[in-house]
């Protein structure tokens, strides 16, 4: 597995990261990581490899878009000193394109999206030993729905930023398209955004996937 004994891992993004947690930074005992899928990531980190010792940070802030995380990225993700950080934004970008559409200058455009991202990622260079991207997503099956495919757009961004920089990248928008085979969005999200436990669960399960988890390790 990538992670080393006492390496900090910062998940940094939106509600989605966020989901109920301590807000700037949650991290330690009962609610401080939320109830999403970064608590789900420290339960198995701490199940299978208890030996690490692994500190797991949770920078989300519901409602972030790529520009919110930027402005607060110094003080709530490199000041920190991590590791590793894992970086997932971009739904709200999209979002508010859609449920407040008069409301422009809320919506970040895919140009501005890109310049955000890559910010984040240049920032990290020299200071971690790894950078994990994630995609925004949106639990629409139906590509040619509109939101879904402007989804697409952004997660197709930080595959090629992912590429540019050496970032670990991590499709969630495929993912979630292979569980619909399966099941319907509505039996882990009914917004079509927010998982429930087992939503969260899956995307914890995607991350540790890109991360050499072994489940059958032994301590």
């Amino acid at each position: 597995m990538i992670f080393e004994k006492l390496d900090r891992i910062v998940f940094a993004g939106d509600s989605v990261t966020d989901m109920g947690s301590q807000n700037p930074v949650g991290e330690g005992l009962r609610d401080s990581l939320g109830h999403g899928y970064v608590r789900m990531v420290e339960n198995l980190l701490m199940t299978v490899y208890p030996e690490l010792t692994l500190r797991v940070t949770n920078s989300g802030i519901s409602g972030n878009t790529s520009r919110d995380l930027l402005a607060r990225f110094e003080r709530d993700v490199l000041n920190l000193n991590p590791d590793w950080v894992s970086i997932m934004i971009g739904i709200n970008d999209v979002w508010r394109q859609f449920d407040t559409p008069a409301l422009t200058d809320r919506a970040v455009l895919p140009n501005e999206y890109e310049q955000n991202i890559e910010k984040m990622l240049i920032s990290l260079q020299g200071r971690v030993k790894g950078v994990v991207l994630m995609t925004p997503y949106y639990m629409e099956p139906l590509k040619a729905d509109p939101m879904r495919a402007r989804m697409d757009e952004y997660g197709a961004i930080c595959r090629r930023l992912a590429d540019k920089y050496g970032c670990i990248f991590i499709d969630l928008q495929a993912m979630f398209d292979n569980y619909f085979k399966h099941q319907h969005s509505a039996y882990i999200a009914w917004d079509r955004i927010h998982p429930n436990e087992i939503g969260a669960t899956i995307i914890a399960r995607e991350f540790l996937k890109h991360c050499g988890f072994d489940y059958n390790h032994e301590a």
